[in-house]
């Protein structure tokens, strides 16, 4: 298999054997007949179906689009698609996390999340409909009963049968509480559905035979506001008790959208109950809604998140690749000289500075990424406090991996366009597209000024006694104090001064909650996001640090692996030595008082 311009697959093995000991899973109940060689065998096996057959239909789809037929109400995928999504799913990577009792490969989160990075870079178009419906199955699979989950889980978790989770609408938006789907019971149980959805990914296509809709409504009567939704299971084709598939079900496509990227994969209008009547089964409690879509949503975040990583890491190597082949100029040390031998771009100076910059934020993303899916695998395998802390860490974190791996995607995929130059904003070359598709990820699943908010206000400052935060900073401090006998202070103390700005910022925060001055707190939601995001890098770089110093300052490994390590040093220092000193500039924003956005009205911007 050639060498693949998706993700670096020794940086991949670093963070999961050599950063998170992923390994040691192994020894666990819940994976047991794991360990690191089954683990290194499914990264390969992902590797060579998202190199070999996903990456090279990506382009192809992104061309090609979707079809609608509004004389059917159907939506045709690229006819590239196909081939691959069933390599994807006979291979069992649909359900890798899965338990093996159900049909799954049983890996750990971080081992699946690895996985996904490759696919996600491969075709993020068509690595979607595969995402969704394994999460759309999880929720079944948690809160079905027993005739639910034997009708739906096994076609669902071997790709058989599709998946969407259902949400948006057209005057309620992220207003979600504002929804107006009705459903109305029946005598035998069911409900009858009535509504409009709009920009529901993967909605309707013909990738699967069946698609099942986890769809958001307020059943008649209920209360207002996002207490009163109930969540119903919602499949295009109706299911006999057997399995099979009868009458098809008043769902339908109204219409995709036009979009600037993402080209391969529908985004649906879907209306329920219009063309005929709309059977939905509640999955969990009435009222329960949101609760449940939340389990669902969390999911998706870590999952956009994750394809940031992988758009970005997408981009960056393909600039390697290409700034290593393109010859122009000369050596700045010889640049006077017109005799001069011209030179690969990557011997510039600037190119080396755009090339370092993505690299070295594309590492930090992958270590938070994957830290977060390991804490996901700690709260199933650890007891007690582990147990505990792990679930505080994944509740911090997923706002934190959400926002600020998909905001810093596009400026990545801006960087390499220009190390592409012309070329870069040409279709003839994969930076384009990319970068065309990934500006959604900031929109899906909860913008990212949401997720700002969501960490602000839940997970920081309403979290009782801010523990949340106490085990962030715990974490953050034992790192340092590890990396102390081997990471120079000159890279510990700056990250040390930033936990105790970040620790200023939390008590002007509860200053700002208990005096109930809830615009400042809003207002200042997306900057403390941002700010944490620089800080989590820099968390992560040291850790790398504390490793990749120790390997060189005992120097037996092979020519390979020093060159590696040495890369990654020169990385983690370029951020935390270049990057991260512009993070007291954003705790001096936020702590400066300044109120002009709260005097800010709508007289404030041209008529």
């Amino acid at each position: 298999m050639a060498h693949n311009l998706l993700v670096d697959m020794q940086d991949v093995q670093f963070v999961l054997f050599e950063m998170l000991n992923a390994q040691s899973l192994a020894g666990q109940a819940s994976f047991e007949g794991l360990d690191r060689d089954v683990f290194q065998d499914t990264l390969t096996l992902a590797e060579r179906i998202a190199w070999d057959t996903m990456y090279p239909v990506d382009a192809l789809g992104d061309a090609e689009g979707v079809c609608y037929d509004p004389a059917t109400m159907s939506v045709s995928v690229p006819k590239s698609f196909h081939a691959p999504y069933q390599a994807l799913i006979n291979a069992g990577f649909l359900s890798i996390s899965d338990a093996p009792d159900l049909g799954g490969m049983g890996m750990p989160q971080c081992i699946s999340v690895a996985c996904k990075e490759l696919f996600c870079a491969a075709s993020a178009a068509l690595t979607f409909f595969t995402l969704l419906t394994g999460s759309a199955a999880g929720l079944i699979r948690r809160f079905g009963d027993d005739q639910q989950q034997g009708l739906y889980l096994d076609k669902m978790l071997t790709g058989q049968w599709g998946g969407t989770m259902c949400i948006t609408e057209p005057e309620a938006g992220s207003d979600v509480g504002n929804m107006r789907t009705r459903a109305t019971p029946r005598p035998d149980g069911t409900y009858r559905l009535q509504g409009q959805k709009i920009f529901i990914s993967a909605g309707e296509h013909d990738l699967t035979e069946n698609i099942v809709h986890l769809v958001l409504a307020r059943i008649d009567g209920a209360s207002s506001g996002t207490r009163g939704l109930s969540l119903f299971i919602v499949p295009k084709y109706l299911v006999g008790p057997d399995g099979t598939l009868e009458g098809r079900n008043g769902v339908f496509c109204r219409g995709v959208e036009k979009k600037m990227g993402f080209n391969g994969s529908p985004t649906c209008a879907l209306a329920f109950g219009d063309e005929s009547p709309c059977t939905g089964f509640l999955l969990g409690g009435q009222g329960s809604g949101m609760k449940l879509m939340f389990k669902m949503m969390n999911e998706e975040r870590l999952f956009c998140g994750l394809q940031g990583l992988a758009a970005s890491s997408h981009a960056y190597l393909h600039a390697v690749d290409y700034a290593r082949k393109r010859v122009q100029g000369a050596h700045a040390t010889q640049m006077l000289d017109p005799s001069a031998q011209r030179v690969a771009i990557i011997e510039h100076p600037d190119v080396k500075r755009m090339l370092l910059w993505m690299k070295s934020h594309v590492e930090g993303m992958r270590m938070l990424t994957y830290y977060l899916a390991w804490c996901l695998d700690l709260q199933g395998t650890e007891t007690g406090e582990a147990a505990a802390e792990a679930a505080a860490m994944v509740e911090l974190l997923v706002p934190i991996c959400k926002a600020g791996n998909t905001d810093l995607v596009w400026l990545i995929q801006a960087e390499a366009i220009q190390v592409f130059g012309g070329y870069g904003f040409c279709r003839d070359y994969p930076v384009e597209h990319v970068a065309r598709a990934c500006k959604v990820l900031s929109i899906v699943e909860g913008t990212n000024g949401i997720q700002s908010i969501d960490l602000v206000m839940r997970k920081i400052l309403l979290n009782p006694g801010q523990q949340n935060y106490a085990v962030f900073k715990k974490h953050v401090l034992t790192t340092i104090d590890q990396a102390s006998s081997v990471v120079d202070e000159a890279y510990l103390l700056p990250l040390e001064q930033a936990m105790a700005k970040m620790d200023r910022v939390v008590v002007f925060l509860l200053d700002h909650l208990h005096q109930g001055r809830h615009l400042q707190l809003f207002a200042l939601a997306t900057p403390v996001q941002q700010a944490m995001f620089m800080l989590s890098l820099a968390w992560m770089h040291v850790w790398s640090l504390s490793i990749t110093m120790q390997r060189l300052k005992d120097g037996k490994g092979t020519s390979q692996e020093e060159t590696f390590y040495r890369s990654r040093t020169l990385s983690s220092r370029f951020y935390l030595g270049t990057e991260f000193p512009k993070f007291a500039g954003r705790v001096q924003g936020i702590l400066s008082g300044e109120e002009a956005l709260i005097q800010t009205d709508d007289t404030s911007f041209p008529a």
